[in-house]
């Protein structure tokens, strides 16, 4: 698959080992100072312009990470567990989170002391570099993203998106749409009604199954023909 279309995916590309070059103290200072929490389906775990006082590792569920807008929001990222949100606030002179994230599932998720995450990166060379990383393979996505959303047609950008949820999200070439139609519309800069009709093409060109909320990938081979074309 092209490089951009691998990069123009809306789940993180990374998942979070940091926590390994944390020393035995430095493990045991963020359990010490840290709070798990229970996220049901729908609720919100950060909203844009709030106080960032936390950093967010996801434990367990899928969640959403988007812009605020009137009258469509956009989707940054969907994200599953094992990753680290909220380290756009991190930059000096900033105290506020920059986007909402909401739960498509129940989730759990450790807050991290967001003064605590920062002492580490300051004493702690090998967790500052990875986390440097991280924040650059974020980058690099996002570039892919909106690459797709102001250069691809309609066809390709939806066959982005359902390449990216088989491969990144639910890792399997059929799944259960978690998403709703407005989700997808959010993901993909289009109409609620444009995003009905080209899945219905799709369907019809037995590109894709769809059975109630599940979703088959028929033909992967032309669903990555489509999204190269744009």
């Amino acid at each position: 698959m092209p490089l951009m279309n691998a990069s123009s995916c809306v789940s993180f590309v990374y998942e979070t080992s940091c926590f390994d070059l944390l020393t035995d103290e430095e493990k045991k200072l963020i359990a010490n100072t840290s709070v798990t929490v229970k996220y049901k389906k729908g609720e919100m775990i950060c909203k844009q312009g709030s106080f960032a006082s936390h950093i967010m590792y996801l434990e367990e569920g899928l969640v959403k990470v988007y812009l605020e807008g009137n009258p469509k929001d956009l989707i940054l990222t969907i994200t599953p567990k094992a990753h680290l949100l909220g380290m756009q606030a991190l930059f000096e002179g900033n105290s506020l989170f920059l986007y909402s994230i909401s739960t498509y599932t129940e989730t759990i998720v450790q807050l991290i002391d967001i003064q605590i995450f920062k002492q580490l990166l300051l004493t702690n060379p090998n967790f500052a570099f990875r986390m440097i990383n991280i924040l650059n393979e974020n980058t690099s996505q996002l570039y892919g993203r909106f690459f797709s959303l102001t250069q691809k047609q309609l066809h390709g950008r939806l066959a982005d998106i359902l390449l990216c949820l088989s491969r990144k999200i639910f890792k399997s070439d059929s799944f259960e749409l978690l998403l709703t139609r407005s989700d997808l519309s959010d993901l993909t800069s289009m109409s609620t009604e444009s995003v009905i009709r080209i899945m219905k093409d799709f369907k019809d060109d037995k590109i894709i199954g769809i059975d109630n909320k599940s979703i088959t990938l028929l033909d992967i081979p032309r669903l990555e023909s489509i999204s190269a074309r744009g």
